[in-house]
């Protein structure tokens, strides 16, 4: 049995290309905040400097993806869905962060086969998150 048969596989951030990867990912996912339409509810939620989301964004996906975990390190355990109680999250501003997310993915994580794996996961946490339901009248 050869060292790579019994190495661990590799993680999700190791195949999004490490530190750079996630970077990458996220500078391009508040890019098309910014600049796409559909994101308009989402990105009313942020003040006008994303520079701060974007820190913490980073920081979250490089320790959810399997690498350092910055995030808690630097602030506790995530409870997303606590820490975002204070905005209004309902379908208009889940979909405007998923069609960021999906075309940030896809423009900058060349590895396919990871996609099948991490987005239902990505989606389902985006969902988590809603804290409003308008569809109730």
């Amino acid at each position: 049995m050869s060292a790579a048969d019994t190495a661990a596989p590799a993680t999700p951030y190791a195949r999004v290309g490490g530190e750079a990867g996630v970077r990458r990912l996220v500078a391009r996912f508040y890019q098309l905040m910014d600049e796409l339409p559909e994101a308009a509810a989402c990105r009313a939620l942020h003040p006008p400097s994303l520079a701060l989301a974007e820190e913490k964004l980073f920081e979250y996906l490089t320790g959810w993806f399997g690498g350092p975990p910055l995030f808690v390190d630097k602030y506790g355990p995530p409870m997303l869905r606590r820490r975002h109680l204070h905005a209004a999250i309902d379908t208009p501003e889940i979909a405007g962060w998923l069609v960021c997310f999906r075309r940030a993915w896809a423009e900058t994580v060349t590895d396919a086969e990871l996609g099948p794996l991490v987005l239902p996961q990505v989606e389902g946490l985006a969902q988590h998150m809603r804290n409003r339901d308008s569809s109730r009248g």
